[in-house]
């Protein structure tokens, strides 16, 4: 994720901090920051690293009183020096945190550095979580040069489109191009977090290797593990593709994990049915473009408020919540619009069922997805020379039966 910074108001540029709740960035632009700041030379008696894991409030005021230490010693032999209190656990709204024996030493370390540091001491400060209703944030705001990685928030509507965005970001520095199911698929397998996302990356990069650039749906199912988000995704892909078979199969495993049969009706079923239902609807009632995400999501977001107002939004405001519903267009096309009514309606009495009567979950649940799978459309009659070769190839196969 794009990265918040923010220059001192006062002080000389000696004092960083990298924050946020996205691990893998805060320690990757951390240490590039750290190498920098240090040459990339650190022989261990110039430069200090000190361990800001605390295990509890005491750990926390040792920590703090060793870096301001730290701050206050020379280089043995003179020079810069860089002082790293690297991955604090204790400023954030927590047990440690809370702690007056940690809230001293956090002040011994504020004011240590109010104070000022000698010549050619440099500060920098790497932590996952920092209070921001505390004092010592407020000096951090005003004193150092703020850097904030946070993780995309997937609780928000919309987080697919921040992760996607993302996740192409990445792949084009290595000359990745990812087919549109194939993103679609790797945002819900990979999650949110960065690290994970440049892991994947880099294994689909060495698979491809320098011939072959475009992602394939299938060199994601090949190579990104399926998670127990993942597993919530590739059930409502089974519903939506009409592979009744693949659902119950990943709905039995998920049960036989103890996962709660309401939440794979709340997680994966209810949600795909509502988005093939507004796609087939938006379609026919709208005529909404569905070639591009851009094009469709610009002539959702166009709408009149009366048009638009029951149409699932995101949550800070900025619109209509599109990328599922663009996802679930290709396979809405595959049914009527008056089936996908009376599934919505069966869906509904399916959840009813889980959660007032008495009734057999897996019964349910498989009696639902069968449902659903045979509300899709049959597959299209092709032309006659299709008929012929089919009839062909089944003449073809009852004759090597009899000769075996």
């Amino acid at each position: 994720m794009a990265a918040k910074t923010k220059s001192p108001s006062s002080g000389s540029g000696s004092f960083f901090a990298v924050i946020g709740s996205d691990e893998g960035l805060v320690r990757e632009k951390a240490l590039e920051l750290h190498n920098r700041l240090t040459g990339g030379i650190d022989d261990g008696f110039t430069h200090e690293v000190i361990d800001g894991i605390a295990d509890n409030s005491d750990s926390a005021f040792e920590i703090c009183s060793n870096t301001v230490q730290a701050l206050q010693t020379l280089p043995m032999f003179g020079g810069d020096k860089v002082v790293w209190l690297r991955n604090a656990n204790f400023l954030g709204d927590n047990v440690t945190g809370r702690s007056q024996r940690t809230e001293a030493g956090v002040e011994s370390l504020r004011a240590a550095l109010e104070g000022g540091m000698p010549p050619g001491v440099k500060f920098l400060l790497t932590a996952q979580g920092v209070d921001k209703r505390r004092s010592f944030w407020k000096f951090i705001e005003k004193s150092a040069e703020v850097m904030v990685f946070d993780r995309i928030d997937t609780s928000r509507d919309g987080w697919q489109d921040q992760v996607a965005a993302l996740v192409a970001g990445r792949a084009a520095e290595l000359g990745l191009q990812f087919e549109a199911d194939a993103l679609a698929l790797f945002v819900m397998l990979a999650g949110e977090q960065s690290q994970q996302i440049g892991n994947e990356l880099e294994k689909l990069d060495l698979f491809l290797g320098p011939d072959r650039r475009i992602v394939t749906e299938e060199d994601v199912n090949v190579l990104v593990p399926l998670s127990r988000a993942a597993v919530v995704f590739e059930i409502g892909k089974s519903i939506q593709n009409g592979n009744a078979a693949r659902a119950i199969q990943l709905i039995d495993q998920q049960l036989a994990a103890d996962e709660s049969a309401i939440g794979i009706m709340r997680a994966s079923v209810i949600t795909v049915v509502r988005n093939l239902y507004l796609a087939k609807l938006i379609v026919e009632n709208f005529k909404a473009p569905s070639g591009s995400y851009q094009a469709f999501a610009g002539a959702l977001n166009r709408l009149p408020e009366n048009d638009r107002a029951w149409l699932p939004q995101k949550k800070d405001g900025s619109g209509v919540n599109v990328f599922p519903i663009f996802l679930a267009l290709p396979n809405a096309a595959n049914y009527e619009l008056e089936n996908l009514q009376g599934v919505l309606e069966a869906t509904l009495k399916a959840d009813q069922a889980l959660v007032t009567t008495g009734l057999d979950h897996r019964l349910v649940l498989h009696r639902l997805i069968v449902e659903i799978a045979s509300a899709r459309k049959a597959p299209a009659v092709r032309g006659g020379s299709d008929r012929m070769r089919g009839q062909g190839q089944a003449s073809g196969r009852s004759e090597r039966m009899e000769r075996e």
